[in-house]
């Protein structure tokens, strides 16, 4: 067991330093941040100025060199626009990020799981054909276009909820909050539906198919035989084994939740790490695309080992494939 979780942890470190090389380099080719940075009348004095207070007239190995020091000391620069430290803004707005994708993967659940099982236990059922096409078109209705109907429908046509911010929030244990709040909540039922769209499509297949296979199983027809009642059958039976691969998927859908949250963040104004990040594009601000890419890849790794060790707790030969393959 320890060696496997070496073995991931290597595996895990190399990917990220890898990332590491081809986010600077991918950005560094980008473009010149420079002129992001001087007024349109800046003489050339001026731009030689910018350039040498940046390090932008180093040699790229030794920009590169600089960068990876920076790294080894939990820095990626200071932001080109803001003036502090990159990281620290990323993390600034990682809890708005992390809420935002915390609520829709409960969306998710609670909408996906219940439909999915219906739609497994009952397959040709009108009901169970309605829903397995709704989630079709969940995988295929692109985000800011639903996003934007959200708005339209229930911010501007029935007025019901807002449909930009994050609302006000709450401090608890040096964290930012705005689920603590009525306001908040209902500031962040539009994005959070809209992100957890296709999520929710993602768990009614899932538990759609995991339902029709477990419900041909032995052990759930002896509990037919026995004359458990159809809730404990689905509750203690069928449920608590279709819930591993779904909780699997989803703890690694929870990483992509946060990574792809730009588009939903941008449309209902949210104020996240994607938000910023698409700011930080445009004006070429490569520590903060550095800084939150690197976080992305962090975020991932860390679930992906997470996944792989309690998967080889729970199952052996998970370990025993690793070193076949070796």
């Amino acid at each position: 067991m320890l060696a496997f979780i070496i073995r991931r942890a290597a595996q895990a470190l190399f990917v990220v330093l890898a990332m590491v090389v081809i986010v600077f380099f991918g950005t560094y080719v980008v473009g010149d941040p420079v002129w992001m940075m001087v007024p349109g009348d800046a003489t050339q004095e001026q731009i030689e100025q910018v350039r040498r207070e940046f390090g932008f007239d180093k040699p790229v190995y030794l920009q590169f060199l600089l960068f990876i020091g920076d790294v080894m000391q939990g820095e990626f620069g200071r932001s080109y626009v803001h003036g502090g430290s990159a990281i620290g803004l990323i993390l600034d707005r990682m809890p708005a990020t992390l809420e935002l994708a915390l609520v829709a993967l409960i969306l998710a659940i609670v909408i996906g799981l219940p439909l999915g099982i219906f739609a497994g236990l009952r397959p040709d059922h009108p009901d169970a054909r309605t829903i397995m096409a709704g989630s079709i078109l969940g995988f295929s209705l692109p985000t800011f276009w639903v996003g934007l109907m959200l708005i339209m429908f229930f911010s501007v046509m029935l007025g019901w909820l807002p449909a930009t911010g994050r609302g006000p929030t709450t401090t608890v244990l040096g964290i930012e909050t705005s689920l603590l709040t009525l306001k908040g909540w209902q500031h962040i039922a539009l994005p959070a539906l809209n992100l957890a769209l296709l999520k929710i499509s993602l768990v009614i297949r899932l538990a759609r198919s995991g339902t029709r296979e477990a419900s041909l199983q032995d052990y759930v027809k002896f509990a037919r035989a026995k004359g458990l009642s159809p809730r404990r059958i689905v509750g203690v039976h069928i449920l608590k084994n279709i819930m591993i691969p779904i909780v699997t998927v989803l703890g690694l859908e929870f990483g992509s939740l946060v990574a792809f949250s730009v588009v939903t963040e941008t449309i209902f104004a949210w104020p996240g790490m994607g938000k910023l990040l698409l700011e930080s594009i445009q004006r070429l601000d490569r520590p903060l695309i550095v800084a939150y890419v690197m976080v992305v890849v962090l975020l991932f790794v860390t679930i992906n080992l997470i996944v792989d060790i309690l998967y080889s707790a729970l199952d052996p030969r998970v370990r025993l494939a690793g070193k076949t393959n070796e």
